[in-house]
């Protein structure tokens, strides 16, 4: 796999083109939608990230190709099962505070994911039942994270390592859980 899409350039490149999405929750929809349609999912995503810029932006064609990219390496680390999938967040320069909130993003975009298709009976179903309606919950309130403003920087940092490596996991086990729905859509 080539090299990975980096947060700040993909988030610069949308916010330039005009997208009304960040990194952060764009990346978080591709997953939660490759974990219910797979393959499939890519052109729709690209249209609904992109939807209402201007194809006259000169940042477009960038956009496109840095989401491409994220398109193709996700879809592989979700899809190969080796364990290398991470969500698309801002690295350990940023802050805690901001890396808190870009979380919170990504998970309001995997919801979305995964809530935004069609739901036929089977998905809905799924979706109701654990682990999925767990991870649901779980990935609902974290949208509302945010740091503890009187515990120290360690803590924090150690609070946001640990919800991280959830997201992660959760993430995987979603697109494992879905694996029959995806199949049957094909």
């Amino acid at each position: 796999m080539e090299a990975k899409v980096a947060f700040d350039e993909l988030d610069d490149a949308l916010r330039r083109s005009g997208s009304s999405w960040d990194a952060a929750q764009t990346h978080g929809l591709l997953t939660g939608w490759l974990a219910v349609a797979g393959v499939a999912a890519g052109p729709d995503w690209l249209l609904h990230v992109l939807e209402g810029t201007d194809e006259r932006n000169a940042m477009l064609a960038e956009s496109r190709r840095l989401l491409d990219t994220l398109y193709q390496e996700t879809y592989w680390e979700l899809s190969e099962r080796l364990s290398e999938f991470t969500p698309l967040l801002p690295g350990d320069d940023a802050d805690t505070e901001q890396r808190t909130g870009a979380m919170a993003h990504w998970c309001e975009g995997f919801l979305h994911g995964l809530v935004s298709t069609e739901h036929a009976g089977p998905l809905k179903e799924r979706l109701a039942a654990e682990p999925l309606s767990d991870i649901i919950r779980d990935m609902l309130q974290l949208t509302r994270a945010g740091i503890d403003q009187e515990a120290d920087e360690e803590s924090n940092e150690a609070a946001y390592a640990e919800v991280l490596e959830y997201i992660r996991v959760a993430a995987q086990l979603a697109f494992e859980e879905l694996a029959d729905i995806r199949d049957a859509e094909t």
